[in-house]
């Protein structure tokens, strides 16, 4: 290609990393601003779970939607809805006069939020079509997680020190504005040469099941597991997986078409997405209650704490996609499989909470991980499979990475909960959270072992079968492609 489409490539990256980064900024200097929060807004630990879980419950229950609707109507499109409802949400955000409008102005950020992601994946996708190039652009993508964890902790610190947990929100202001801007300028229109229909009744049971499953969990440990309110939720979310199961099949279009899941790198990377995801928000969440309400550290002196963490996920990140595109996401996936499980052991069979050097260990070592694992998620998913489907398959790995997101502060949340009865000290606080940092650790051990079953030559053999049965005609490219990822 020429040099000024090469440029212009590289302004398209940059315009659709603009777009992560605010939502990516967004949930790491949320986390810092928690405390601050609650004590503002007089919430309890399940009204914190739900400024977080709120967001990405609706995220993940419109993933799917946006990617295919992105590939129907067009890409830039909703890419610039997106931007102006996720700007729109956060200036609303910043004006929330209770814990409950927050939740709900949090919901219409998550709205903007599902158009942005899996649309601008689907973007690079379709802009960078030569593997290699692809992986490195999706590791530059990567990248920007680091930044956004490196920057958040520090950049919340500093706004609520000296402004309030509010402003927070006002940093996507001019970001959101600029990249609105430069995608109208800059960013090119695509759309599937055969977009599929709108499956109603699959986006409800996706909703239905997400929304009651969530409820369910957090509100467990304060209504009890066995309140009728809780089993039917519970009741509420078993249904819609099961009618999902049998529903999905049947139709000529479906809003998750199952067949993905035929190919194992693509289905390894859904569960690696959901477990890596599950760990770094229960990570979160568990650490910025402990070093801001247990070691009674302000919002900045705790983003600083949590520094070296983010900022090996900054290093890790773009060095993870140069490995993809030259070595393959296996080597990655090990790495970070094995980073994050003995993180999580250093909390909970050693108290690292209690030893400032294991401390600074496990935020090293889970930086590690986590830096690691993004770009073999993100290249798996989509690499070997139609590039006419490339907003659906990129939408379900960002809809498995908020589903494991959701579950990991619900879940590892209500743990906290239920262990912490009022435990004010390091080492209240670190018995109390020991289940949880277990749950992390089981989740990196998850990440190592299916990474390892799901990666090799059997799996690009199922990939290539799974390219064949969604597009006939791509079959012969997709295999190649697949076979290099």
């Amino acid at each position: 290609m020429s040099e000024l489409s090469h440029r212009r490539r590289l302004l398209v990256l940059g315009i659709c990393c603009m777009s992560l980064l605010i939502v990516s900024l967004d949930n790491t200097v949320l986390n810092v601003a928690l405390p601050s929060m609650r004590a503002d807004l007089n919430a309890s630990l399940s009204g914190l779970q739900w400024t977080i879980d709120g967001y990405t419950v609706v995220l993940a229950a419109l993933l799917m939607l946006m990617g295919s609707t992105a590939d129907r109507i067009g890409r830039r499109k909703v890419f610039q809805a997106g931007l102006v409802l996720f700007t729109v949400g956060s200036l609303l955000c910043s004006l929330a006069p209770t814990l409950e409008w927050l939740v709900a102005f949090r919901m219409v950020q998550a709205v903007g939020g599902a158009m942005l992601n899996p649309v601008a994946m689907s973007i690079i996708t379709n802009v960078f079509t030569e593997p290699r190039e692809r992986a490195r652009a999706i590791g530059v993508w990567g990248g920007v997680v680091g930044i956004s964890m490196a920057a958040g902790p520090l950049v919340g610190g500093v706004l609520v020190e000296s402004v309030g947990w509010r402003s927070i929100f006002w940093i996507n202001l001019p970001v959101g504005l600029a990249a609105l801007l430069l995608t109208a300028r800059y960013v090119p229109e695509s759309r599937a040469p055969k977009p599929r229909r709108v499956d109603l009744v699959g986006q409800l049971l996706v909703i239905a099941l997400l929304g009651s499953l969530t409820y369910a969990i957090i509100e467990a440990p304060v209504a009890g597991p066995g309140s009728p309110r809780i089993l039917s939720c519970a009741g509420v979310a078993l249904v819609a997986l099961v009618t999902l199961v049998l529903y999905e099949p049947r139709r000529e279009e479906p809003l998750i078409d199952l067949r993905f899941f035929g190919s194992a790198p693509f289905s390894g990377a859904t569960v690696i997405a959901v477990s890596a995801f599950a760990a770094l928000g229960g990570f979160l969440f568990v650490n910025t209650l402990y070093l801001q309400e247990i070691r009674g550290l302000s919002a900045l002196d705790a983003g600083v704490w949590m520094l070296p963490m983010a900022a090996m996920t900054g290093v890790c990140a773009p060095l993870s996609g140069r490995l993809v595109g030259s070595r393959g996401p296996r080597l990655p996936l090990l790495i970070a499989g094995v980073a994050m499980a003995t993180s999580g052991v250093l909390f909970a069979g050693f108290d690292a909470e209690a030893s400032v050097p294991l401390l600074f260990t496990g935020y090293v070592l889970f930086g590690l991980g986590f830096g690691m694992v993004n770009a073999p998620i993100t290249n798996t998913a989509v690499s070997g499979m139609p590039r006419a489907q490339a907003g659906v398959a990129a939408a379900v790995a960002s809809t498995s990475r908020q589903v494991g997101a959701t579950l990991g502060v619900a879940v590892i949340g209500a743990v906290l909960a239920a262990g912490v009865h009022g435990s004010a000290d390091v080492e209240g606080f670190a018995a109390a959270s020991r289940g949880a940092w277990w749950i992390i650790a089981g989740c990196g051990v998850c990440v190592l072992l299916v990474g390892a079953a799901t990666t090799g030559s059997w799996a690009a053999r199922t990939t290539s079968r799974t390219a064949a049965r969604l597009d006939p005609e791509a079959a012969g490219n997709q295999r190649t492609e697949g076979a290099r990822a």
